[in-house]
């Protein structure tokens, strides 16, 4: 009898920012996720935007390097009024998806509704529910971090990690009558 290979994956996530960027990094063994590290890139010193992104891209590396992920889930920038906040917070997740593509990482991106619906169940949840409940999810002990931007970047691996699990049915039903014309061969006749 032939023993089956256990099946890790490790699965890093960014919550991108010009000032604060966070990342966590999540490990799956056999289809359960343990939280490995979380932590965050302090762009607060740079007053250089060139600077931070060239920071970003250095950190980014180092991580890739110190955990070896097998893929990336990056969180979407969310739209707001200020276009040059915009165009900055783009180029700061364009360089961290850029050191992820440099090392074949595949990288896939979440808006932060999908993030927060796939963690709490509510895609208005704030950063402090959503944190909490990663925390009773994967178990972790350490105290939630008083940047959540690490929380942050873990939901997106988190998300990531449900996605990859049980992917997204690719038919679309609109009723059951719908479901069973589309799957006659999941229909057993019980008369």
């Amino acid at each position: 009898m032939t023993q089956q290979l256990a099946k890790e994956k490790i699965i890093l996530g960014i919550d991108p920012g010009t000032t604060i960027m966070g990342y966590g990094i999540l490990r799956t063994l056999n289809k359960e996720p343990e939280m490995v590290a979380m932590g965050i890139i302090d762009l607060r010193l740079f007053t250089n935007h060139y600077l931070k992104l060239k920071h970003i891209h250095e950190r980014v590396l180092s991580i890739i390097e110190s955990y070896l992920p097998d893929e990336m889930a990056i969180e979407a920038p969310f739209y707001g009024k200020n276009v040059q906040s915009m165009l900055k917070l783009g180029r700061a997740q364009g360089v961290a998806m850029a050191a992820a593509l440099s090392r074949d990482i595949p990288i896939t991106e979440y808006a932060p509704l999908k993030i927060k619906m796939a963690i709490t169940g509510n895609g208005q949840a704030s950063k402090e529910q959503v944190a909490n409940m990663l925390q009773r999810i994967l178990r972790f002990k350490e105290e939630i971090p008083t940047f959540m931007d690490a929380t942050d970047a873990l939901a997106a691996a988190y998300c990531h990690f449900l996605q990859i699990r049980r992917p997204i049915i690719e038919k679309s039903y609109r009723n059951w009558k719908d479901f069973v014309i589309k799957n006659p061969d999941k229909i057993t006749n019980t008369h």
